[in-house]
């Protein structure tokens, strides 16, 4: 969602010539869980690869993190998190027939599991995509 160069050429060469793409971090590295915060951002250890992430810091940070407020809108009328919503964003392109999720325990796994069952309206795509455009407006 964060970096969308891929849909302009990638993705549809891809799906002329019947090539499946797999989906590697739709949540970002955990900034579009809904659990990321300027506050956590900022208290991540040197040795942790976000720390020198440019989508972490400013100004990006904040842009990120509206996102992610309306991905936790279109999530609560589901009933899933920020991140599973972040998750049918990603597989709702015929072209996508996969997503490669992390989960750090299994708490986390249970809050996205059912990301691939959920399926966004076109009114809901039109609201992500419209905060993802002010994120990747850069």
């Amino acid at each position: 969602m964060i970096r969308r160069a891929i849909e302009e050429k990638v993705l549809p060469e891809c799906e002329k010539q019947g090539i499946g793409v797999i989906s590697y971090a739709p949540m970002a590295s955990g900034l579009l869980t809904g659990a990321m915060t300027r506050e956590r951002a900022a208290a991540l250890p040197a040795d942790d690869f976000r720390s020198r992430n440019p989508e972490f810091r400013e100004p990006r940070l904040s842009k990120n993190i509206e996102l992610v407020e309306r991905l936790r809108k279109v999530g609560e009328r589901h009933g899933v998190l920020p991140g599973a919503v972040a998750i049918a964003w990603v597989l709702r392109l015929p072209v996508i027939t996969a997503a490669i999720v992390g989960a750090r325990n299994a708490k986390q796994a249970e809050g996205v599991m059912r990301a691939g069952d959920l399926k966004l309206s076109p009114e809901e795509i039109r609201e992500i995509e419209g905060a993802a455009a002010v994120a990747t407006a850069r």
